[in-house]
């Protein structure tokens, strides 16, 4: 049996993504200012247990490399009732021959809680499924994140197992939950 035929040219080309509240478009240098701002919350770095500091220019080139990359798939999350940036929400670590792909997402400060994480989540894994033509799709959760792990079962990941201690925060070690959801599970509507 043969995988399915990953549509790569999906990936070059993304497609902007529409939800009820949410509109999904690539994420480019447009979203600079949004992106900036989730760069510099305490909370968020916690959340990803990113470490790295940022400047400015070098956010500006990964944003202007992204539109030409076929190997993954950036979307910025916009609210349509206010137009603005939410977040962002990507597919990356392409395995063709596999028809994997990697996945996360990260909210702006104040925009937990109100579940345009599930939903944007969702969009990006109808596209990854029907028109990407992926097979899987995970990721991994850092154990202190419970609501994270909440929104992607909402969104159809299962529990695949636990990475012991995989990052020391604040003195304290840290385990990664792993997930996926596969183009055979059954999707979860809300």
């Amino acid at each position: 049996m043969n995988p399915p035929a990953v549509e790569v040219a999906a990936l070059t080309a993304l497609a902007t993504l529409s939800t009820p509240r949410l509109r999904l478009e690539p994420l480019g240098v447009a979203h600079l200012d949004g992106v900036w701002e989730g760069l510099f919350d305490a909370e968020s770095l916690r959340l990803t247990g990113t470490r790295q500091t940022f400047t400015r220019e070098a956010v500006v080139r990964h944003l202007e490399s992204l539109a030409d990359r076929a190997d993954r798939a950036d979307w910025a999350i916009i609210e349509r009732a206010t137009e603005e940036y939410v977040g962002e929400i990507v597919l990356n670590e392409l395995e063709e021959d596999d028809a994997a792909m990697n996945f996360r997402i990260s909210l702006n400060p104040g925009r937990v809680g109100r579940g345009f994480g599930t939903e944007a989540t969702r969009a990006v894994l109808d596209h990854a499924f029907d028109r990407i033509g992926l097979h899987r799709v995970s990721l991994d959760v850092f154990s202190f994140n419970p609501r994270a792990q909440r929104s992607y079962e909402k969104a159809g990941f299962r529990y695949e197992g636990r990475q012991r201690e995989t990052l020391f925060w604040d003195g304290e070690w840290v385990d990664s939950i792993m997930m996926s959801v596969l183009s055979t599970d059954e999707r979860p509507r809300s």
